[in-house]
């Protein structure tokens, strides 16, 4: 089939890209001119494993392009996918609508033939209706149906995530398209992924829901880890213990300093923004939402109460800097809001990231960078790991504690054992699972 993205961001490329390796004619239309440029030429603009060589590969078999002419592409396209940005809007945290909105009038314009329009990108309960509506004012003897198909990748493991999806969410109001959409996603029921067709509407809720519950479950586990170093218990147990559970599951119940990212804080905030419109305010998650901003000031404390109660003129390390491993997205990464607070209370912060920096520099542009790991740790007063990449996962305890000024670890991640840190001298402070008592310290030393 002949497919277009509007939107070459992560969402558009990584689909379009999967989309064109199942061996559809896919082009990925953006108006950022330097963007597609550097597409043509082979440069990704996101960090994201295996993506690079998947477009090498389905440019050289000409099954994906890169264009700035939306006209062109959709007069020749069977499916039409909007998959453009929809941050939070200034003021209320609703989706901005506006990139969506426009995409649809230029699509309407240059519609020839039956055209699927799909919306890909995550939108409000009513935006395909409204889509619909602007299509349907454009051009009035335009023969075309609009679906609602969110995505749900996993940044850092995208693209297995497309190819191998939980599930493939359709919602519809046209027969015609259950025909296109089977068509699109007939390569993927070799795996037996699940397609579940629903109303547009529901499909809409759907990813809005999905995201909402996941920060739910990360908050709850936050809360737990409060409670977890108040009676002297530890979290680690205590999400096992639950995540047995089939009925609760293992996912998610991580501990640490709050979600980030381009999907979990934006989409609380439109979810709980379109409830209170509607008048069925989502309590539940409006909590969700102010507990995950108090927990990256209280991360900011637990590391001044870490290095005594005060970081004023001292040096801390922080290694991690992106909102999850394996991407370079600084999209609302607690990193942000803990190093600015540390910065506040006059501390000199130096940090290191495998993949992130480029991106940090942007947002956190007045801390210093280290090019590795120890080099970041030498003479700081504490490091602390924000971000759980591999490489920080198997540290020499021994050459860290010779470097740091002061012993002292704050792993917001939970990466290490205490007893590990303490055998080596170090201060180490986990989240829910506190610091080891001082006879605890003595013992593990012996």
């Amino acid at each position: 089939m002949r497919i277009v993205f509007v939107g070459a961001g992560y969402v558009g490329l990584v689909s379009g890209t999967c989309l064109a390796d199942f061996g559809h004619d896919v082009v990925c239309v953006d108006n950022d001119e330097s963007k597609v440029d550097a597409l043509r030429q082979g440069r990704i603009p996101i960090y994201e494993p295996g993506l690079d060589d998947l477009v090498a590969r389905n440019v050289q078999q000409k099954r994906l392009s890169f264009s700035t002419d939306l006209g062109e592409c959709v007069r020749t396209c069977d499916v039409v996918f909007i998959a453009v940005g929809t941050p939070s809007r200034r003021g209320d945290g609703h989706a901005d609508l506006s990139y969506v909105y426009a995409a649809a009038r230029e699509i309407a314009r240059h519609i020839e033939g039956f055209t699927l329009v799909v919306t890909k990108s995550t939108v409000p309960v009513g935006t395909g209706d409204e889509v619909e509506r602007i299509i349907r004012d454009e051009r009035p003897d335009a023969d075309f149906a609009v679906v609602s198909n969110p995505e749900f990748l996993r940044e850092g493991a995208a693209i297995e995530d497309f190819k191998r999806p939980d599930r493939i969410v359709i919602g519809i109001e046209d027969e015609r398209a259950r025909e296109v959409a089977n068509e699109i996603y007939r390569p993927l029921s070799l795996n037996q992924a699940p397609i579940l067709y629903t109303r547009r509407r529901t499909a809409e809720l759907i990813k809005y829901a999905a995201n909402a519950f996941l920060a739910t479950k990360i908050t709850f586990i936050n809360e737990m880890a409060d409670l977890c170093e108040a009676v002297g218990a530890d979290v680690q147990d205590v999400a096992r213990g639950i995540g047995l559970d089939n009925r609760i599951g293992r996912k998610f119940l991580h501990a640490g300093p709050g979600f980030g990212g381009s999907c979990f804080p934006k989409d609380t905030r439109a979810l709980a923004e379109t409830a209170r419109q509607i008048g069925s305010p989502a309590r539940l998650i409006d909590m969700v939402i102010s507990i995950n901003e108090d927990r990256k000031r209280q991360m900011a404390e637990k590391i001044v109460a870490a290095c005594g109660g005060s970081v004023e003129g001292r040096t801390i390390a922080v290694l991690g800097l992106t909102f999850k491993p394996n991407t370079d997205d600084m999209r609302e990464s607690p990193s942000i809001d803990i190093i600015s607070a540390l910065v506040e209370k006059g501390a000199k912060v130096r940090a290191h990231d495998p993949e992130g920096a480029e991106q940090a520099r942007k947002v956190l542009p007045d801390i210093e960078y280290a090019d590795e790991p120890y080099a970041c740790a030498a003479g700081a007063d504490a490091l602390v790991l924000i971000t759980e990449w591999d490489v920080y996962r198997a540290l020499d305890l021994t050459r860290l504690k010779d470097l740091l000024a002061q012993p002292v670890i704050c792993d917001l991640r939970n990466v290490y054992k205490p007893a590990e840190m303490a055998r080596r001298g170090i201060r180490y402070y986990g989240v829910g699972r506190g610091e080891l008592r001082d006879e605890e310290q003595l013992t593990v030393g012996e």
